[in-house]
């Protein structure tokens, strides 16, 4: 397990705001970078590649990549989308995307919560849903 010290805390922080709206998430140390999970099932995962980059997406340099859960109805569109997009084939409904300085955050938040929905139990998608 490592540390988040590989995920700049600008990131972290962020995460952290949009994470804390959603009923039951909690975060923990991932076996690389940091992950948001629901009860028992991952919903975020975030993470800075090393020198030997990432199975999923080609660059040249380090990246912070996130990866997340999209329903179906999204699932094909950003797998197909391109940069900063990528599919993380490890799991069926598994999308990724590199964070940058041209991230944006409104996007990133829905897009957290619609992975939040997909591996949330239905009661609390639900409690999203009707706002409470």
């Amino acid at each position: 397990m490592s540390d988040i010290a590989d995920v700049p805390p600008a990131v972290v922080g962020r995460l952290r705001v949009i994470c804390g709206e959603l009923p039951e998430a909690y975060e923990e140390p991932a076996w690389i970078g940091l992950r948001w999970r629901i009860r028992r099932r991952t919903f975020l995962h975030v993470y800075t590649t090393d020198e030997r980059g990432s199975a999923y997406i080609d660059m040249d340099d380090p990246a912070i990549l996130m990866t997340f859960r999209a329903p179906p109805g999204e699932l094909a569109a950003l797998a197909h989308a391109g940069p900063p997009f990528f599919r993380a084939d490890w799991a069926v409904n598994v999308v990724g995307m590199m964070l940058d300085d041209e991230t944006d955050w409104v996007e990133v938040a829905e897009l957290v919560t619609d992975s939040y929905r997909v591996q949330a139990p239905r009661r609390l998608a639900f409690r999203l849903k009707a706002g409470g």
